[in-house]
Parts: C-alpha cells; sequence; structure tokens
C-alpha cells in the first residue's frame, strides 16, 4: 500500500508534536505516523501516514472524530494537503 504525504500549517508546534489524538485517531485505523516539521518555519508541518489508502484517508478526514483532533492539535484545515505515493 502506498504511503500518503500529508501537509498542513499549524497554530503551535509544540502542542502538535505531543499531542495524543493523533495516535488515538490513526493508531485504531492501523496507520502508522511519522512526523516533521519545516526547519524554516514550524508552522508547516507534514505527516508520513502509512497504511491507508488516499480514498480511506480521505473518508478518515471527513469524520467528526478528525475535526475535532485538528481542532485539538491546532491544524488549519483549510491548508491540508494529501499527497499519494506512486
Amino acid at each position: 500500500m502506498p504511503a500518503l504525504l500529508v501537509v498542513h500549517d499549524i497554530d503551535d508546534v509544540d502542542r502538535w508534536l505531543t499531542s495524543p489524538k493523533r495516535e488515538e485517531l490513526m493508531g485504531p485505523a492501523g496507520y502508522t505516523v511519522r512526523t516533521f516539521v519545516d526547519p524554516n518555519d514550524a508552522s508547516h508541518v507534514g505527516l508520513v501516514v502509512e497504511g491507508a489508502s488516499v480514498e480511506d484517508f480521505q473518508e478518515l478526514l471527513k469524520s467528526d472524530a478528525a475535526a475535532e483532533a485538528m481542532k485539538h492539535d491546532g491544524v488549519r484545515a483549510d491548508t491540508v494537503r494529501v499527497l499519494e505515493e506512486r
């Protein structure tokens, strides 16, 4: 299964990095996640998500649980972009 690259902007990098919400949301779905922070601008971050098809991940992003997790983590939802490994 291809990996997904998810990039977005956040409000607070420390809050985003230490939040348990990402694992609570994606762990039960069987996804593994690695986090990345732009070294020049910590408000720009990314994830490599493995174990998800782009369709399944897009459905997860539409859920109330995902909206709550993103709000808690300070994710600027309108900046989320998902790229699929080819």
